[in-house]
């Protein structure tokens, strides 16, 4: 089932709330990362971040085991 236009369904939000869960994820291991004495991104760390969120997902992805 596809949501109409300009409303979003269930699943879409179960959608939403799992890419919020990954990128808040990924923030949270960044800022955890950082507090570690010596580490410090500097201007990487929105990239940083985003390899954090994409490897989450792939970690999730590879635990959870779809149908």
């Amino acid at each position: 089932m596809e949501s109409k236009k300009f409303e979003i369904d269930k699943v879409g939000w179960i959608k939403v709330a799992k890419g919020a869960g990954i990128a808040g994820g990924a923030a949270v291991l960044a800022y955890l990362l950082e507090a570690i004495p010596g580490m410090n991104f500097g201007a990487y760390t929105p990239a940083i971040v985003g390899v954090l969120a994409i490897l989450i997902n792939m970690g999730r992805k590879w635990i959870i085991s779809y149908k």
